[in-house]
């Protein structure tokens, strides 16, 4: 009886923990078929190839598997972290996105109604403003993000300090800054402006490194329902300071269970490769449920012509 009673408070005073606090495991397992240029910044897969791809440039996403944890602080503050793998399907190895093991994300973060203020490796606040009207969802093969490295900054930054207000009314905003011994001896700011709210979602981003010149992208989004159109425009640099500077034109039309992209990238100077191109995405997808969906892109990206079909499920 004592034993009983015992193992009911133990129990009990778990059960309150764990009322309190929550930690999930997710992931993403992506791979198909497909073949990539290698003159594209195309990454893992680049052999001008017909072959089996994962973790490579016309993949819709990388697979990952992560863990994020939320903990309730009591007085509307909470504390998070998130940590995020990359898979390679091809053979089981470790994708590091650019980073390490937890390449995809290795932060911690305290939230409440003042906003949240995240201390790490994450997504860059210039990603967010991007993904607010682009029309892939920052697809792998996403022409907007590959024409132009997400506003010149790439997905992802190291050591960053960020902070975001809470949305008011759709409009939220985001500061993030590495310190100059981060960021090999160059300190970086990165901001985001967003609005979205029903139908319209509307982004703008900048950043820049110290030295460097100021990258930005100002795009928006409009959803009809069936029909979504998007258009953008972007400057950014690269670490030479080189410019590549143009706009964006798309749309997506839903068919119940099936969707049909269409996005063209223009530039009107490029002093990346020294020629000014036209690119342009076509994808089509189609859900199996609310996690699977089968997927097919063409990717035309600064004269390479790339493909993919795949199969993506989100668990």
């Amino acid at each position: 009886m004592k034993k009983s009673l015992i193992a009911l408070a133990v129990l009990g005073a778990s059960g309150f923990a764990m009322a309190q606090s929550s930690v999930t495991l997710y992931g993403v397992a992506d791979a198909g078929i497909g073949k990539i240029e290698a003159g594209a910044p195309a990454g893992n897969d680049a052999s001008d190839k017909t072959e089996f791809i994962s973790g490579s440039l016309m993949n819709n996403g990388n697979s990952r598997i992560g863990v994020r944890g939320v903990e309730d602080l009591g007085g509307g503050l909470k504390a998070g972290f998130n940590f995020e793998s990359g898979l390679d399907l091809d053979n089981g190895n470790n994708l590091g996105s650019g980073g390490g093991f937890w390449g995809r994300a290795a932060n911690l973060w305290l939230g409440g109604n003042w906003g949240t203020f995240k201390m790490g490796r994450t997504l860059n606040t210039s990603f967010y403003g991007i993904v607010t009207w682009e029309l892939t969802g920052a697809a792998n093969y996403s022409v907007v993000g590959n024409t132009y490295n997400y506003a010149g900054g790439g997905p992802r930054s190291n050591s960053q300090f960020s902070y975001k207000t809470p949305n008011m009314g759709g409009f939220s905003a985001e500061l993030g800054y590495i310190l100059k011994p981060d960021n090999g001896d160059r300190a970086k700011w990165d901001v985001n402006a967003i609005y979205a709210n029903g139908p319209i979602g509307v982004g703008l981003s900048a950043n820049k490194v110290k030295s460097g010149k100021t990258n930005y992208a100002l795009g928006g989004k409009y959803n009809f329902g069936n029909f979504a159109l998007a258009g953008s425009y972007t400057t950014a640099h690269n670490a030479a300071n080189a410019k590549r500077r143009g706009f964006s034109l798309g749309g997506t039309a839903t068919f119940g269970a099936a969707s049909l992209t269409l996005d063209l990238t223009r530039d009107t100077k490029n002093e990346w490769t020294g020629k000014k191109y036209t690119n342009g995405l076509v994808e089509a997808k189609y859900a199996l449920s609310k996690r699977t969906f089968v997927y097919g892109a063409f990717l035309r990206l600064d004269d390479t012509n790339n493909y993919g079909i795949g199969v993506r499920h989100n668990f």
